[in-house]
């Protein structure tokens, strides 16, 4: 029985305030990554607009996930050093800016310099900053809700840009225009969301050390190392590098509908945006009131939705390449949405539930984002490679294989994690962080966004 299921319902965001300032951070959230919003739905229609082929689609976004990930590393000090004002407002408006060129060209190293800005100076330093405001934004006992809140949230931005551009593609003759100009929508909003987020954010961390004691980076040292030492939350990254390598698989959904079954690419695209924005939305929310009541928190929602995907695998990689099924597989692929996105509301979540101090916790989101998203620098790649050198059915049978085998290991690595979470692990680190504010001499309460 989780603890958290038997305590009253308190409120999600402790004031107006804080409320507002998630609004701001989900819209941002969503803004930054126009083109991953746009793929799951308009694969097609991006590949015939830069002039790509499928494994050259891939190793744009692999290339773009390597340099991310690493900057992920290289800037997990900044994420407790620094506040959410400074991380989030600059890199918006450089994202913005980028953004705004991504449709003007099909030359492919242009792209690749595009893409390599907004992994370097936005990514590294920016989706960080997002997740660890908002796991400072709730309680310990709200995370599996807030993150929920926030993947639903983006749910919902994301099928008014991915309908808005299906729409421009429609309305200009099916022509790749309607993308361009949506690159130049979403680049201008970028600009102008960075700009409100430098007045709005918050512009002090959460340390108990100050600019004038001279000791902030050696608190954020010595958190790093109390944090990083621990095997669990090494354990939570590899549940999440699971989730994240299956849902590199979903782009190639469309193509698989459109050259397996023939189906039409607008038809296909239209599938994709309901499925994908109503099973983002729909899951998310889901996960955000049913995680700790049914599953126990987080990590057990997790462990259920991999093994679902895992059988969805299966079935899917044996489905008969015929017409006459593809209803057939319409019918599995609304739940794989479904599944996949549940558990994006929710890899992150552990790290507030297994109780970590929230000054510390953005250097250990950071290098955690390191772990989950590393398949991005490999995943997409795989996954075009595959269907370019198997074409059609046989491709896809292996697509949806890998699909099933990423849901039973990661199903293993989440039983794992969950047993050990079970074993007094809240209290072991509250321990340990006593045991370092004295050895630094800090004292005081721990700062919250709702007590700065």
């Amino acid at each position: 029985m989780n603890p958290a299921s038997d305590l009253p319902d308190q409120p999600v965001f402790a004031s107006r305030r804080i409320f507002l300032n998630f609004l701001l951070i989900t819209l941002c959230s969503q803004f930054m990554f126009a083109l991953l919003a746009m793929k799951g739905v308009l694969l097609p229609q991006i590949l015939e607009l830069w002039d790509v082929s499928k494994t050259q689609f891939g190793l744009l976004l692999s290339i773009y996930g390597l340099a991310s990930n690493f900057m992920y590393v290289a800037l997990s000090w900044a994420q407790d050093r620094f506040a959410p004002q400074k991380l989030i407002a600059v890199p918006m408006i450089i994202g913005g800016i980028t953004t705004f060129f991504l449709g003007k060209t099909s030359d492919f190293n242009v792209l690749l310099g595009l893409l390599l800005v907004l992994a370097i100076c936005c990514e590294g330093a920016f989706w960080p900053a997002i997740l660890s405001s908002v796991r400072k934004s709730t309680s310990d006992e709200q995370q599996s809700k807030v993150f929920g809140f926030l993947e639903g949230g983006r749910g919902l931005i994301e099928f008014l840009q991915n309908a808005i551009t299906l729409g421009l593609y429609a309305f200009l003759g099916y022509s790749v225009l309607g993308l361009e100009v949506a690159f130049m929508i979403n680049g201008g909003v970028m600009v102008a969301l960075g700009i409100a987020s430098w007045f709005m954010l918050p512009d002090k961390p959460l340390l108990k050390s100050s600019d004038a004691s001279g000791t902030m980076m050696q608190e954020v040292r010595e958190g790093m190392k109390l944090t990083l030492s621990m095997p669990e939350i090494w354990l939570t990254g590899l549940v999440g590098f699971f989730v994240y390598f299956a849902y590199t698989s979903l782009p190639f959904y469309v193509t698989y509908l459109n050259e397996s079954f023939t189906l039409p690419a607008i038809a296909a695209s239209i599938f994709a945006l309901f499925s994908t924005s109503a099973g983002r939305i729909g899951s998310a929310f889901v996960a955000s009131f049913v995680t700790n009541r049914v599953f126990g928190g987080a990590v057990g929602g997790m462990r259920s939705g991999l093994m679902v995907v895992a059988v969805l695998g299966v079935a899917l990689a044996l489905l008969p390449n015929s017409q006459d099924f593809v209803w057939v597989a319409m019918a599995l692929l609304v739940p794989l949405f479904f599944m996949i996105f549940f558990m994006r509301a929710l890899y992150f979540a552990p790290y507030g539930e297994m109780g970590l101090p929230q000054r510390f916790s953005g250097s250990v989101i950071a290098v955690a984002s390191f772990v989950v998203y590393a398949p991005s620098s490999f995943g997409y790649l795989f996954f075009g490679v595959i269907s370019d050198t198997f074409p059609g059915q046989e491709g896809y049978r292996y697509l949806f294989a890998t699909l099933a085998t990423l849901g039973v290991l990661g199903a293993v690595a989440a039983s794992i994690l969950r047993r050990r979470m079970g074993d007094g692990l809240k209290e072991r680190i509250a321990e340990k962080v006593a045991l370092l504010d004295e050895k630094l001499g800090l004292e005081g309460e721990e700062k919250t966004f709702a007590k700065r």
